[in-house]
């Protein structure tokens, strides 16, 4: 898993984001913006209020949270397989 450290909103529904690594970068989210639980952040100040949460993820509440290793995987461009080295795609014979 990576652990964010820092993260930061940024106009457009963006978020600047580190991780322990020192990987840092950009995540576009204005795709979610008012959408189900994202109508949350209609209101700007809402989505001004993002926070890692104890279990280290991207969260603006209890019911909005987003995996830190998804956008790890979308700042780094990395695949699973790449970033997670154990994970195995095996052929399913049915």
């Amino acid at each position: 898993m990576f652990k964010p450290i820092q993260v930061k909103p940024l106009p457009g529904y963006k978020l600047w984001i580190e991780y322990t690594d020192g990987v840092a970068g950009e995540v576009d989210l204005s795709h979610l913006a008012g959408k189900g639980v994202f109508a949350l952040w209609n209101d700007t100040d809402a989505f001004e209020q993002v926070y890692i949460d104890e279990s280290d993820a991207i969260a603006w509440s209890e019911e909005i949270a987003l995996c830190p290793d998804a956008l790890y995987m979308r700042i780094t461009g990395k695949t699973p397989e790449e970033l997670f080295p154990n994970l195995k795609t095996e052929m399913a014979y049915a």
